[in-house]
C-alpha cells in the first residue's frame, strides 16, 4: 500500500469532500481490522484514508421512530453487550458475539463487516434475517438502503468510494414473542471463518408461524434469504417435523461450494440443514439471549 495521506475529517460532509477530491484513491477507514490486512497483503489501491473515528455523533445504539439504529462507529462488543440489541434483536448480539476474538471485537465496527461485502461475515448474516437497513450519505443527502443493495458479490460492494459513505444502520425491533437465533459452524470456536453460519427471526402466533426469516452463509456470492423455507413455515405449527420440512427446502436452495478451507458440498448442503433446524427450534421459543 503506498499511503500517501492520512486524513481526520470532523463531519460527514467533510469526508464527503475528501473522498470527491481524491477520486477513487482514498478510502474510508474505522476499525480497520479488515482494510489493514487488505492493505498488508497488497489488496488495497487506496492512497488515501479517511479516518471517521473523530467524527462525533456516529457511536450511538438508540431507538427511535420505530427502529433500533446504530451509528457507523459502532463496534461488535458494544453490539454483543448492549442491553437493547440482547432484548429487542437478539440474533444480532449472538452474532457480533461470534466475531473474531475480543480485540477485533473491541475495535472492529458493526458498519465495517457489511461494506467488507463477505457472505460469511457473521454479524452481517444477522442482519439480513433482520431486514436491516444502511444509510448512505452522498454529497446530494441521505438515503436509506436495503442491506442486499450494497451487495454485488463476493467482497464487492456497490458503494461509489468517491462519493458515498454509510453512517448508520436501522431494522425494526423484534415484536413482543418473538424469538431468534444464531448458529454458528467453525473448526474452532473463535478466530476462525466460519464454515456456515444461520441466523433466524420466528414471529408465532399460539404456537404456529406468524413470520420467519431466515439468513445463510457463506452459500452464495451474497448473505443468502431462504426464502422458500421462510414461506413454508407461514401459518404452520412450530413443530419439529414443520421446521424439519423447512430446514429441507433452506438447504435445497443452498449453492454451497467445495472448499479447500471450508469442506466439500454436500457436506455444507447437509449442514445447512442442520444449523437451519436448529435456528429455528430456538427461534421458536422466545427467550432474551
Amino acid at each position: 500500500m503506498n499511503l500517501q495521506a492520512y486524513l481526520f475529517p470532523s463531519s460527514v460532509d467533510e469526508a464527503l469532500t475528501m473522498l470527491a477530491e481524491h477520486r477513487g484513491q482514498a478510502q474510508i477507514i474505522a476499525g480497520g481490522t479488515d482494510l489493514v490486512l487488505q492493505a498488508r497483503q497488497g489488496r488495497c489501491q487506496a492512497t488515501v484514508l479517511v479516518d471517521i473515528t473523530r467524527i462525533p455523533g456516529l457511536g450511538f445504539i438508540e431507538e427511535r421512530e420505530g427502529y433500533i439504529a446504530l451509528g457507523a462507529l459502532v463496534t461488535h462488543a458494544q453490539v454483543a453487550r448492549s442491553s437493547l440489541i440482547r432484548e429487542k434483536a437478539g440474533v444480532l448480539a449472538q452474532a457480533c458475539a461470534a466475531v473474531g476474538g475480543p480485540q477485533i471485537r473491541n475495535v472492529g465496527t458493526l458498519v465495517g463487516n457489511v461494506v467488507n461485502a463477505l457472505p460469511a461475515a457473521d454479524s452481517a448474516v444477522a442482519l439480513f434475517a433482520l431486514d436491516a437497513e444502511l444509510e448512505v450519505a452522498e454529497a446530494g443527502g441521505r438515503q436509506w438502503l436495503p442491506i442486499a443493495a450494497l451487495y454485488g458479490g463476493v467482497g464487492l460492494c456497490t458503494l461509489d468510494r468517491c462519493g458515498q459513505v454509510v453512517t448508520a444502520i436501522r431494522f425494526r425491533p423484534l415484536p413482543a414473542g418473538a424469538g431468534s437465533a444464531f448458529e454458528r459452524l467453525a473448526s474452532r470456536k473463535a478466530l476462525t471463518l466460519p464454515i456456515l453460519n444461520v441466523a433466524a427471526v420466528a414471529e408465532l402466533d399460539n404456537d404456529r408461524f406468524r413470520r420467519a426469516r431466515i439468513a445463510v452463509g457463506p452459500v452464495a456470492p451474497t448473505p443468502f434469504r431462504a426464502t422458500a423455507a421462510e414461506e413454508s413455515l407461514a401459518g404452520q405449527p412450530a413443530t419439529p417435523e414443520v421446521i424439519a420440512e423447512a430446514a429441507r427446502l433452506a438447504a435445497r436452495d443452498a449453492q454451497p461450494r467445495d472448499s479447500l478451507l471450508r469442506g466439500g458440498k454436500e457436506y455444507r448442503t447437509d449442514m445447512v440443514a442442520v444449523l437451519v433446524r436448529r435456528a429455528l427450534a430456538r427461534a421458536a421459543k422466545p427467550h432474551r439471549c
